[in-house]
């Protein structure tokens, strides 16, 4: 009897609630309209590169030349081959959509790249062959042209606006479905990757495939806000981690390409780190934030501006340097030969330094390789140091300065990083020469307060800061 009132009382409740309902589904957002305006101005593109004649005997040619974004990308498997070792031509499919009337085309750089010949086709399914006006890899933007008139436009908007919560589209060809269209919302903005440390992606939960690549993004108003590139998955499919290139770093690639043919970026000429809580407390910020400097490139914009290792830029040009991944996008988005102004954090001091940007350069190597080495007895820090010895000093890459990291008896210093055969080249503020510097300076550290440690590894330098045990 009570489980039949109790019933009853549900299925009235759910009655109840049932309009309630329908109207929270109809309050939706309703894309049709925008979707009508959007994807006339998207297009198909698939690009071709083309294979080998088979031969009759020897070795079957190898895919390591293919770029790894354009295998990763393409709809074809490359490892398939033709009898007698022969490869055949090797298609991508991708998307991209009209910024001119006159055939004008954004697409990624990793849908066309190494193509020998890229096919567009629009919504109207007719086909053009495309030419490459130019491509950029850092950013993963490419721009095509292809010969038609009196074309569907998309308007481009304002990436620097977007805030998570908003509504915006996917359109594009995921697996070769031409104009399908997905939406979400804005996820997170400034996120960034290794592999593209220029551009400050757009995260989204937009269900974005293969295929999708160079799509526009686009935001409630019709406006591109974005082009999308990747996806974060475990297994090739959407998990709703979908990154798209901000539509603003776009249009600087654009341009550049249009006027130049190559882009160029700003170079300060820093290595930098994270400012972790340890490493805020040693350098006596008040919170974690900003760019560590890690090393300063000799005969580098920054060196000539006067920036030295351990500052910490909390500003440039005007914009606020949150975590050290906000810095490399801001530097790449400023042209060579422009003054700019860095606010920075030295040792407790807030100073402000000016820097003439240098251009950035690409297949710039770095020296690797450490041993391990017998050290002399700890010390307050928890760690075995001793001299270092030139022909040392020579396999290390020459660091300057500096004593040798022979073993970490502190766990605190391990769960921070440091290792044996680190060169320790500074203490907090202070250099490090030797042996002698090396047990001032220990002697004169404040117990229960964080210490930060400038180390030498594989030919960079980088901080690591923590606090060292006191004794009981």
């Amino acid at each position: 009897m009570v489980n039949r009132i109790t019933a009853t009382l549900i299925f009235g409740l759910c009655i109840g609630l049932a309009p309630g309902l329908g109207n929270l589904q109809a309050a939706g957002p309703d894309f049709t309209d925008l979707v009508e305006d959007v994807v006339p101005a998207v297009v198909n593109i698939q690009s071709t590169r083309y294979g080998e004649r088979p031969e009759s005997r020897g070795e079957q040619p190898s895919d390591e030349d293919i770029p790894e974004l354009f295998r990763r990308f393409f709809d074809m498997p490359f490892g398939e081959r033709g009898p007698g070792g022969g490869r055949p031509d090797r298609t991508a499919g991708g998307s991209g959509f009209i910024i001119g009337e006159d055939g004008l085309i954004i697409t990624n750089h990793h849908v066309i790249e190494d193509a020998d010949e890229i096919i567009v086709r629009l919504a109207d399914r007719r086909e053009y062959v495309a030419e490459l006006v130019g491509s950029d890899a850092a950013s993963d933007i490419a721009l095509l042209r292809i010969d038609a008139s009196d074309l569907p436009v998309l308007p481009l908007g304002d990436s620097d606006t977007l805030r998570p919560g908003q509504w915006v589209i996917g359109v594009g060809s995921p697996f070769n479905f031409e104009q399908s269209v997905t939406a979400g919302i804005v996820s997170a903005t400034g996120r960034t990757q290794a592999q593209q440390q220029y551009v400050p992606f757009i995260q989204t939960d937009v269900a974005i495939n293969r295929g999708n690549s160079g799509g526009p993004l686009v935001n409630m108003d019709g406006e591109v806000v974005g082009i999308n590139s990747w996806i974060l998955s475990s297994h090739g499919g959407n998990i709703g981690l979908s990154f798209s290139i901000p539509v603003n770093t776009a249009q600087d690639t654009v341009e550049q390409l249009l006027e130049y043919g190559r882009v160029s970026r700003g170079l300060l000429g820093v290595e930098i780190g994270e400012v972790n809580r340890e490493k805020a407390d040693a350098l006596d910020l008040d919170r974690p934030r900003g760019a560590l400097i890690n090393g300063v490139r000799p005969d580098s914009s920054a060196e000539t501006a006067g920036v030295e290792v351990g500052d910490v830029i909390l500003t440039f040009d005007g914009r606020p340097i949150e975590m050290h991944s906000d810095l490399p996008p801001a530097v790449g988005a400023t042209r060579p030969g422009r003054e700019v102004e860095l606010e920075i954090w030295r040792w407790g001091e807030r100073k402000t330094l000016t820097a003439v940007l240098d251009e950035l350069e690409d297949g710039e190597d770095r020296p690797d390789g450490t041993q391990e080495q017998e050290a002399e007895p700890t010390n307050a820090l928890g760690l075995g140091v001793e001299s270092i010895s030139e022909e040392r000093r020579r396999q290390l890459g020459d660091p300057e300065g500096g004593v040798l990291v022979g073993s970490v008896d502190s766990d605190r210093a391990y769960r921070a990083g440091v290792r044996q055969g680190d060169v320790l080249l500074m203490i907090n503020n202070q250099q490090i020469a030797g042996i002698d510097d090396f047990n001032s300076v220990v002697e004169s550290i404040e117990p229960g307060r964080s210490v930060a440690l400038l180390i030498w590894r594989n030919g960079s330098t980088s901080f690591i800061a923590y606090t060292p045990e006191t004794d009981s």
